[in-house]
């Protein structure tokens, strides 16, 4: 059970669950649950990653467990005790989890469900973080089946049970970042920094995208860090494909390189994406300015009370003058923009890299999100993107990563 209590303590999780209680009003049980382990091979799991509205209540990484909230009293079910499991894992630590929660009770899984057991079985309600979809068609991804699991157990208990979903409370509460939050996420882009830095040493002679991989890997190991998401390191026409992530072919250096690396501090992200050319073209050098200006566009329009749903709107129009003037596009629609600016310009940035947050309601000081407009030319293996985490301030907004600089030949 590994936590950075350095920058969040158990004082943090406990004042999220006094706002999810007073944010919710209601009299229902609360019950959120930990994600569980997923099989890799045989007896062995994939590695471990915590549902994210859960470690926000709790701080807690360990898979299996349960959380129960009710008026003044809370609780944390463990999980079910293995002897096979904990003689090769190691066993759940239950003052650790008291210590990094500040949950005072926690009790064992057949205490815990014994408990909960007797109080559902008396009420009409519980509130929850409603289960995802089994198989999300779009993102050609399963889901982890723990909230479902939850749900079907609590049915089997009480078949009348009637569900409220605690996911809009959640995500007000998780896009309004703290000042413990927002020093998280500035040391996150501190350790960003630092991988930029690292990169800048290889990539002009970097045989290969996994030789800059390499790089910042080493860091990341020898800092105790983690990596926000999955590193793209992409060049030429790799750098057209949004989310690449093989980050194993030749590198052409008079071709774009696009970088798009975060770390993650104390459970908090960093998003930021450069791109960078040895020998750039004037033709790259046109594209990238232009995804430049669009930037600079898009971030003078962050600030309270802006609707990031409108802004896009605006974006898509000062990127439809410029891809006009690149000579990509004759007329200004949404389809003709799309083709070579295929995503949206910004989303919220917290535990997760793309976190929670309400795209048509005003923005509010606390939020932070990316700005990150890109142009990609498949006819010309050009893929640009210019990426900044960004921080709504009460008099507009400050550009967290604008330390990492961002000409094209140049990264430090």
């Amino acid at each position: 059970m590994n936590n950075d209590l350095s920058l969040l303590g158990a004082d943090f999780f406990s004042l999220n669950r006094t706002k999810l209680k007073q944010a919710f009003g209601g009299t229902a049980p609360i019950v959120v649950a930990a994600n569980a382990l997923l099989q890799r091979s045989a007896d062995g799991a994939y590695p471990f990653t915590q549902d994210s509205n859960f470690w926000y209540l709790s701080g807690l990484t360990e898979p299996g467990l349960v959380l129960v909230i009710e008026n003044d009293k809370e609780y944390l079910i463990a999980p079910k005790a293995n002897q096979i499991k904990d003689t090769f894992e190691g066993a759940f630590d239950f003052n650790a989890a008291r210590q990094i929660s500040g949950v005072s009770d926690v009790v064992t899984y057949e205490e815990g469900w014994k408990r909960l057991d007797k109080r559902i079985k008396k009420v009409k309600h519980i509130a929850m973080v409603k289960p995802p979809e089994r198989y999300i068609e779009q993102l050609q991804m399963f889901t982890n089946p723990a909230k479902a699991a939850l749900v079907q157990r609590l049915m089997l208990i009480n078949p009348e049970l009637k569900l409220i979903d605690i996911r809009g409370h959640l995500t007000r509460l998780r896009s309004l970042k703290t000042t413990e939050e927002i020093d998280a996420i500035k040391r996150a882009i501190s350790e960003t920094r630092r991988l930029f830095t690292a990169m800048n040493k290889v990539y002009k002679t970097a045989a290969n995208e996994a030789d800059v991989m390499a790089e910042i890997t080493k860091l990341v190991i020898k800092r105790h860090t983690e990596f926000a998401y999955e590193p793209i390191i992409a060049s030429g026409k790799n750098a057209l494909i949004l989310h690449y992530t093989a980050n194993a072919a030749a590198i052409d250096q008079n071709l774009p390189l696009l970088l798009d690396v975060g770390a993650k501090v104390g459970g908090y992200a960093a998003d930021v994406t450069r791109t960078v050319c040895p020998f750039p073209s004037k033709r790259t050098q046109k594209v990238y300015q232009a995804v430049k200006s669009v930037q600079q566009y898009a971030l003078e329009l962050i600030k309270p009370g802006a609707i990031l749903s409108a802004c896009e709107v605006q974006v898509q129009q000062f990127m439809g003058e410029k891809l006009r003037e690149l000579g990509l596009i004759k007329s200004i629609s949404q389809a003709s923009v799309r083709e070579f600016y295929p995503h949206a310009t910004s989303h919220f940035v917290g535990i997760d890299t793309h976190d929670p947050g309400d795209y048509s309601a005003p923005l509010a000081e606390g939020m932070v999100l990316t700005v990150e407009p890109g142009i990609y030319i498949p006819s010309e293996n050009i893929g640009i993107r210019l990426e900044d985490t960004v921080l709504v301030v009460k008099r507009g907004h400050k550009n967290l990563s604008a330390s990492i600089p961002m000409e094209i030949d140049r990264l430090a």
